[in-house]
């Protein structure tokens, strides 16, 4: 696994909630960080949730420190698909998404995907450093996300499955 192959991790969890209800916990930014390790907030620059509207991460890791990125929305389809990419959109460090699924008999299926690369990341310098460890380097980060990711997708269950 090499980061130029644009390595991914993804979640999934069934919410017993409508779509609708779903939706609105996945477009609110900030929401993701009452979860997250890592991920300390988040705040739109432009009028969001919409395509091309930008918003800035605050987030913090025990080895790497504090850092800020500025995303930009790709992928806005109301009640589907909610993504982001970190830095350039044509040549991002990362792609994030939502994706929901409206369940047979009621509920959403709630997925959450992301892509390292192709740009630089925070991983690029340990990776230059030590290119003979880029495979474990890449799997221990893929496992920090899917924890973190699983993390939101239970807090997001847990929050539309009591909303009234």
């Amino acid at each position: 696994m090499r980061y130029a192959d644009g390595p991914t991790a993804e979640v999934e969890v069934e919410v017993d909630a409508p779509v609708e209800r779903v939706w609105a916990l996945v477009t609110d930014i900030d929401l993701p960080a009452r979860f997250s390790s890592e991920l300390q907030a988040a705040r739109w620059l432009d009028d969001g949730p919409a395509l091309d509207a930008r918003f800035v991460g605050r987030n913090h890791h025990r080895v790497v420190g504090t850092w800020e990125t500025t995303c930009v929305v790709t992928e806005c389809t109301p009640h589907r698909s909610f993504g982001w990419a970190v830095g350039d959109p044509g040549f991002p460090s990362a792609r994030w998404r939502f994706d929901l699924d409206p369940l047979v008999g009621g509920g959403t299926r709630l997925r959450q995907w992301m892509c390292m690369g192709p740009a630089p990341s925070g991983l690029t310098p340990a990776i230059e450093a030590m290119p003979d460890k880029e495979e474990r380097i890449i799997a221990r980060r893929l496992d920090e996300h899917r924890a973190n990711m699983a993390a939101t997708v239970a807090g997001i269950k847990e929050l539309a499955e009591s909303a009234p």
